[in-house]
């Protein structure tokens, strides 16, 4: 009895030691790690209520569509018209331009302009200027505001992706999905705020990283959700068979109450994230398929996309992009990977164009008919540019002036901004970086991107890095 009474006093010391350490490095800790509170910040936060409440300043948008062109399409074949580069074409392309500046794969070797590669025509009322490569499109030019002077800081795609997701080069950090929705909340509670679909073809694609959509440092249940694009969209929702609604419930309130338990002995924020997230996974057994089940969509809908859905292309995904946005999911990125034409650049960005313009316009076309476009911020572009120097018959990867597009969520519609030189090397005019993208994207949720901050090792960091602008020149 002795010897029992010993190892128990022991086991008791050991115990309260070690779990009086943890507890005194988890108080340090979640002083260090907890969020700053916020201008009208709430002490706990939910799916539905962001830590911006009430927000810094009137809404335009309440949600985003962030088409992302994986692998950096050509701005001089689709959206930024050059023709004095035509001039140059097999001509040696000015040191003045090139001296000093980082060039990837064309470093060291002998420069020469190359020519653009598709025919430009003047589109809509506005007279915007739009490649052959997006017919669909072209028609629509009078609703985008096209960015003719972007700028980013990373060269190659994962870092470049990086930045453009995540405002730094750094791995780890938030990506704009997690931090929008952390901002703002959910609209809906039978979905993700946040949903990130892929779609591939056209050209060659660089893989993408699910840390592309992580939430680094914010609570994981602001991290973006894939959806697949062909099959179950959510792997593991289904319920196994032989388990009905009833069962699961039951198997449901057990987890959580064993959850609960070791949330209130260890007050770790993460489990009150697993809960909630367990919840969510029940409610959307019955969310999904019904998002997911097109067949009340009319005829003339599914002939707008051009697609059937569920085939796995963009144009599938663009119209459950539609249908997610009309049931509350508050940031929608769909990836499609085929830009990266560093040979072939004429017959690849027509094939990749093929792909992705019908169904961005049909996006286009479908909000606005429902009344939708003005409150969704619709974003087009990819990580960076290409050279207006030749590698071949193609074109290398290029960060100092390229172009993307915005419509729709209070941004000035049927308008140019922004310029390159004659060669479309650099951004000469009305430079827009991608820290001014991040900048306005908020300023039209009503976010100020100087105040979302979250506190994480000491430091105040922001999707905005310790720069951004908001452009309100490109404001309706």
């Amino acid at each position: 009895m002795t010897d029992q009474n010993s190892m128990f006093n022991a086991l008791c010391r050991r115990t309260f030691l070690s779990r009086g350490a943890l507890g005194l490095g988890a108080a340090a800790l979640s002083t260090l790690a907890a969020p700053r509170p916020l201008h009208g910040a709430t002490s706990e936060l939910s799916e539905s209520k962001g830590v911006i409440n009430p927000l810094h300043f009137p809404p335009k948008a309440k949600r985003v569509i962030f088409l992302c062109q994986a692998g950096g399409p050509s701005h001089l074949e689709t959206l930024d018209y050059k023709p004095k580069l035509t001039e140059m074409d097999g001509k040696p392309m000015p040191e003045s331009y090139t001296k000093g500046q980082p060039i990837a794969q064309l470093q060291g070797n002998e420069l020469r302009c190359f020519g653009p590669q598709r025919k430009f025509n003047r589109c809509g009322q506005s007279g915007q200027m739009i490649s052959d490569v997006f017919p669909h499109l072209g028609k629509l030019a009078d609703e985008l505001c096209i960015l003719n002077s972007v700028q980013t800081n990373q060269i190659n795609h994962d870092p470049a992706h990086t930045f453009m997701n995540t405002g730094s080069q750094i791995s780890g950090r938030p990506s704009m999905g997690s931090w929008v929705t952390y901002g703002l909340g959910a609209e809906s509670e039978e979905l993700p705020g946040f949903v990130v679909m892929t779609s591939v073809g056209g050209g060659p694609s660089q893989p993408i990283a699910t840390r592309q959509w992580h939430s680094g440092f914010i609570p994981s249940r602001y991290q973006g959700v894939q959806f697949r694009s062909t099959g179950d969209p959510v792997l593991y929702v289904g319920r196994p068979r032989g388990v009905g609604a009833e069962e699961q419930q039951d198997v449901l309130d057990a987890v959580a109450e064993l959850n609960q338990m070791r949330q209130q002995a260890t007050g770790d924020p993460e489990i009150a994230t697993r809960i909630a997230q367990y919840e969510l996974a029940f409610r959307m057994h019955q969310s999904v398929p019904e998002l997911t089940n097109i067949a009340d969509e009319p005829q003339h809908i599914l002939d707008l996309y051009g697609t059937r859905g569920g085939d796995g292309t963009y144009a599938a995904n663009c119209l459950l992009a539609r249908r997610l946005a009309e049931r509350g999911v508050r940031f929608i990125h769909l990836y499609h990977r085929g830009w990266d034409h560093h040979g072939s650049v004429k017959k690849g960005v027509a094939d990749t164009g093929r792909l992705v313009d019908q169904g961005t316009a049909a996006l286009l076309s479908d909000l606005k008919q429902r009344d939708m476009l003005k409150d969704t911020l619709v974003i087009w572009g990819g990580e960076f540019g290409r050279t207006p120097m030749g590698q071949g018959n193609g074109r290398d990867h290029h960060i100092k002036g390229f172009s993307m597009w915005m419509a729709g969520g209070g941004v000035k519609p049927g308008i140019t901004w922004g310029a390159t030189d004659e060669l479309g090397y650099q951004a000469v005019e009305n430079i827009f970086h991608v820290h001014d993208l991040h900048a306005t994207m908020l300023y039209l949720l009503g976010i100020d991107h100087e105040r979302l901050t979250y506190l994480s090792q000491g430091r105040d960091y922001r999707l905005t890095d310790i720069r951004g602008n908001v452009v309100k020149d490109i404001l309706a």
